[in-house]
């Protein structure tokens, strides 16, 4: 961190924002109207959100054939809320007789997952905060639904969720850019959406999504300054947390 951004960082932490334990601590990160309910397929679910079902996105990854980096096929759903969604991907895979060859893994700040009424061998549901959590492997597919919005350091998870990926494998999170803010205005997240697209992310901004396909060693230059949870609604209507990045020089 430079001279000038570590000022920077004072005066807004002065202007009231959050580090992340403060921010893990704050009710709208706890909010549970977001990912909560979410279910796999229907109306509200994963399948719409993504715009694809993770569950066929695995199972093509098994039926790839032998230049496999690995003998199972992984998901891992950051923010997972309840984990509903992965837990009805684990019926259907086990029910394909797939169990033994997937890896679904839940990570969220809020110990509310839903009971497992299966055995389920293949599944992990992780409490801890995503921004400090370090997976023990790579994945195929990383999903973030909704998730990014209460997350302070937004630009630093989805670079490292970027690494986490096998070599054909790909990230799909919901972003919205308004609440990424930066000193300079529009022109300032202009240049950070062609510094994201330079690093491999495409961004959507009408479907607010961002995907990375492969494995991305990913350098912005950009130092987190802190969160706000006062920013109200975000484009879901539901109140979000915006944070603020000092741009690197």
């Amino acid at each position: 961190m430079s001279w000038d951004a570590t000022g920077m960082a004072d005066r807004h932490q002065r202007a009231g924002l959050l580090d992340d334990a403060a921010l893990e601590a704050s009710a709208v990160v706890a909010n549970c109207a977001m990912n909560r309910e979410r279910q796999l397929a229907g109306v509200n679910s994963y399948n719409r959100e993504l715009g694809f079902s993770p569950v066929d996105v695995i199972t093509a990854v098994i039926a790839g054939g032998s230049d496999r980096e690995a003998e199972t096929a992984a998901w891992l759903d950051l923010c997972c809320g309840t984990g509903r969604a992965l837990i009805q991907a684990a019926r259907q895979l086990d029910q394909a007789g797939l169990s033994a060859r997937t890896v679904l893994t839940g990570v969220d700040l809020v110990d509310a997952f839903d009971p497992v009424p299966h055995a389920a061998e293949n599944l992990e549901l992780v409490c801890a905060p995503v921004a400090a959590w370090v997976p023990g492997r790579r994945f195929d597919l990383i999903t973030c639904v909704h998730g990014l919005h209460y997350i302070g350091d937004k630009l630093a998870l989805l670079a490292r969720a970027a690494g986490w990926l096998t070599s054909s494998g790909r990230l799909v999170a919901d972003l919205d850019l308004s609440a990424i803010q930066l000193e300079g205005g529009p022109a300032a997240i202009r240049r950070l959406t062609a510094r994201l697209r330079a690093s491999g992310l495409a961004y959507s901004s009408r479907r607010h999504q961002i995907t990375c396909t492969g494995r991305r060693e990913i350098r912005l230059p950009y130092t987190h300054l802190g969160a706000d949870d006062r920013a109200g609604p975000g484009y879901t209507g539901q109140p979000a947390v915006h944070s603020h990045y000092a741009e690197d020089h």
